[in-house]
């Protein structure tokens, strides 16, 4: 059986889910092929999917939004990528569906979460099965009458799928196909934490240790900022860290995930894995609003039903008021079933074979 995961590009939220999905369908048919379709760098793949073995086909399936950094989106350039993509997929399409048919394997096609996955899926007699907890047509539907084309076309291409797995932490998605709900969906830590914890000279409190990741493309930490808690330690991606008396930066080959049992708390922008990893390993989440995307309202109200939280303003995540030094909020309703990724991969099994 070959698996052909269509991967969105969009951030490294996308590529996460889908890694830890593919990682426990590996676990139950090592034998199986996981082939992986996306624009997202190699880089991340690799650490993303540790030791489980991967093929990549290098194509572009979507835009998403074209951010004009970690907290704002840029509508003029998504509109033009999209249009630039439109030109471009007929030909990524049929290559891929010959290469694709020159494997002569029975073929299951995964998407997280392109429209297009939909076309290949026509050329191949094999509808996708989606994994998600959006669709674009709700991004670009809030944007404006320019958007409203590309949100009902990714409508009409993600009612074509076969089934939905939908993930928690979602927005609606009334695509009419059968679907399956799933909990949350992430990997587990794979560091020793002790060595971990040595070689970044942590301190053994994990409340004095907090971890701040704004994604794949960052943002710019100022070290007046950081100095305002000088008692606590700072562990991110960051290269900046490295410079500062009380950062640290991830070494490489290091996620965010597996720092996370060390963390007490974690300043981010909303994102659906870094909420699902945050949940799972009961890290308290400081959150930064985020403008012009519509899913990040979603995850706020999400993140005060199931999550221990506070909420920043931009103002205040730039000025330094990050709240650290008051409770956590606990949240509304409580925690929810960390199992998604598990039993996503035994509904593709069961598709799959059945």
């Amino acid at each position: 059986m070959l698996i052909y995961a269509c991967i969105s590009n969009h951030g490294y939220g996308h590529g996460s889910r889908s890694a830890a999905v593919l990682a426990e369908l590996a676990a139950l048919r090592p034998h199986w092929r996981l082939v992986l379709s996306t624009a997202l760098p190699e880089s991340f793949l690799s650490l993303a999917f540790g030791a489980v073995p991967y093929e990549r086909r290098p194509c572009q399936w979507d835009v998403g939004t074209i951010q004009a950094d970690a907290l704002g989106s840029d509508g003029p350039g998504t509109l033009a990528a999209l249009e630039d993509l439109q030109e471009r997929l007929p030909a990524q399409i049929e290559r891929e569906a010959a290469w694709l048919r020159q494997q002569r394997q029975p073929i299951l096609l995964l998407a997280d979460v392109p429209p297009a996955a939909a076309l290949l899926g026509e050329r191949i007699g094999q509808a996708p099965i989606w994994l998600a907890s959006f669709g674009w047509e709700a991004i670009y539907g809030p944007l404006g009458a320019p958007f409203r084309p590309w949100a009902e076309q990714a409508l009409q291409l993600y009612r074509r799928g076969r089934l939905l797995l939908r993930c928690p932490l979602a927005m609606p998605m009334d695509w009419g196909i059968p679907e399956r709900a799933i909990g949350l969906t992430c990997s587990r830590p794979r560091l020793d934490l002790t060595e971990l914890r040595q070689r970044l000279r942590l301190p053994d409190s994990r409340q004095r240790c907090v971890l701040i990741s704004f994604g794949g493309l960052g943002l710019r930490l100022e070290a007046d900022l950081l100095a305002r808690w000088s008692d606590l330690v700072f562990i991110g991606p960051d290269p900046a860290l490295a410079t500062l008396a009380n950062g640290r930066q991830l070494p490489e080959g290091v996620r965010p995930l597996d720092l996370m049992p060390l963390a007490g708390r974690l300043i981010t922008k909303a994102g659906y894995s870094s909420f699902c990893e945050a949940f799972s390993q009961d890290v308290g989440i400081h959150l930064v609003e985020r403008q012009g995307f519509a899913e990040a309202a979603v995850l706020q109200r999400d993140l005060r039903r199931h999550g221990r939280h506070r909420l920043l303003s931009a103002a205040q995540f730039h000025s330094g008021d990050w709240q650290l030094d008051q409770p956590l909020l606990d949240p509304e309703v409580g925690p929810l079933a960390a199992d998604g990724a598990a039993t996503a991969a035994r509904i593709l099994v069961e598709t799959a074979e059945g």
